[in-house]
């Protein structure tokens, strides 16, 4: 396989990914990989270097990319939101579907944490051109999850101090109006929900919920004790396999 360090502009800014293809000659279906809240293109333990790695192996191209103000991209972390970050992946597509030797009609998304909830929201604006959906620990009520902790990060100017992180005060008034349950109504291809039974950060409801609003076009994985992102070989492994599965029967049939 190859892979090649990539970058494409959103609304004025930078950002930098990587593009996995598999060695054979294409056109080849490919997957946009979508990273969590306060994450980047690796994701912990390298999990999404791990699946675009298989994914290529099978013949499936991966592009994973760092949202704006995450890992190297440009843009300030306190001006995100998860709004803009759906911008970006709609870009992000646009950018994949344009490339020599991937074929634009064979394409598919997946998430992980808020990064599912931008992939639900993608694919509910793209439901022509996704023809796939992943979601892995996708957050499903957003102002829940956000404004509703035991204990409250400390204050800062225009936001709050989350680990190092200023999660800005655009960020949560943004909450009420984003949508992805409401979205994802509009994708009408297959989807796959994976979700840790003992997620203490996305609650496995949540999962219920997507697969409510996909009204049986989703199935659902749950994985026994595993957390939310799936920091076990076993349960890794478990990920890895059953979302392989999924994209070579979905994309490759």
């Amino acid at each position: 396989m190859s892979e090649t360090l990539i970058s494409f502009t959103n609304e004025g800014m930078r950002l930098y990914g990587m593009l996995h293809r598999p060695d054979e000659d294409g056109p080849h279906p490919a997957v946009m990989i979508l990273h969590g809240f306060t994450g980047q293109r690796v994701e912990p333990h390298r999990i999404f270097v791990k699946l675009a790695r298989r994914l290529a192996a099978e013949g499936i191209a991966a592009l994973r990319f760092d949202f704006r103000g995450s890992g190297e991209s440009e843009g300030e972390f306190a001006d995100m939101t998860v709004l803009g970050e759906v911008s970006d992946a709609l870009t992000g597509l646009d950018w994949l579907r344009a490339q020599d030797g991937i074929d634009p009609e064979r394409l598919g998304v997946l998430g992980l944490s808020l990064g599912g909830c931008v992939a639900a929201i993608t694919a509910g604006r793209r439901p022509e051109q996704v023809k796939a959906l992943v979601l892995w620990s996708a957050v499903a009520h957003l102002v829940k999850s956000f404004e509703q902790q035991e204990t409250p990060p400390p204050r800062v100017e225009n936001g709050y101090d989350l680990g190092g992180n200023i999660m800005g005060d655009a960020f949560l008034a943004e909450l009420p109006n984003v949508r992805p349950l409401v979205e994802v109504t509009h994708y009408k291809g297959p989807a796959l929900i994976v979700h840790g039974a003992n997620d203490a950060v996305v609650p496995p409801t949540d999962a219920d919920a997507y697969a409510k609003a996909l009204s049986g076009r989703a199935r659902k994985h749950m994985i026994p004790e595993a957390d939310h992102t799936y920091n076990r070989v076993p349960w890794e492994q478990e990920v890895l396999s059953v979302t392989t599965a999924f994209f070579r029967e979905t994309l490759l049939a």
